[in-house]
């Protein structure tokens, strides 16, 4: 299926949208972005120039993925999160001028495979979110996440283990011995290493 973009979208023409991805109304993709297939992006997200977006990637209304931002396969990105590029912003040049894009120095940030960045949430420039990782809401993430860590707070910091479907991993509390953490439920399940 084309891709669905809303009327009052506005999208760059080299950006690239993928098959059967929504963009809803107010939603504004930058030059030289490519988001990937059945993504939604809700009212009002921003999405930066370069940002590459994976397939089945969500993010929530007024979600802002700015430049130098990758958000791989199945990223969840919460309302009014934020992934932010630079470390020392300043409108202006230490001699007064209007700082235009060659004064700004990017440093990317990632999202990995299913990591889900809860509402409000802040990932500062230069931070990577592990696979299956979850922020919660409102956390200020300052530096990396491992994968399937669960993060809150500001600095964010690990108070656990997550498994693939959200819940806190009881087998094993944490990733050991090459073992993905998983929950009660799908651990009886038995279905994934």
């Amino acid at each position: 299926m084309q891709p669905f973009i809303h009327e009052t979208a506005r999208v760059a023409p080299d950006a690239v949208i993928g098959d059967d991805t929504k963009v809803w109304n107010e939603a504004q993709v930058r030059e030289g972005a490519r988001i990937g297939r059945q993504c939604v992006l809700g009212k009002g997200v921003y999405v930066g120039a370069g940002v590459v977006i994976g397939d089945r990637c969500k993010l929530e209304n007024r979600a802002s993925v700015f430049e130098g931002a990758t958000l791989e396969d199945g990223v969840f990105v919460g309302p009014h999160a934020a992934f932010l590029n630079d470390k020392h912003p300043r409108a202006v040049t230490p001699d007064g001028r209007l700082k235009g894009p060659a004064d700004w120095t990017i440093s990317p940030t990632r999202a990995r495979e299913g990591a889900s960045i809860g509402a409000g949430a802040l990932i500062l420039p230069g931070v990577t979110v592990g696979r299956w990782a979850m922020v919660g809401s409102g956390a200020v993430v300052t530096r990396d996440v491992p994968d399937f860590a669960l993060v809150v707070g500001n600095p964010a910091r690990v108070v656990g283990y997550v498994c693939r479907c959200g819940a806190r991993a009881t087998d094993p509390p944490a990733p050991r011995d090459g073992r993905e953490p998983r929950c009660a439920r799908c651990a009886a399940q038995g279905d994934r290493p």
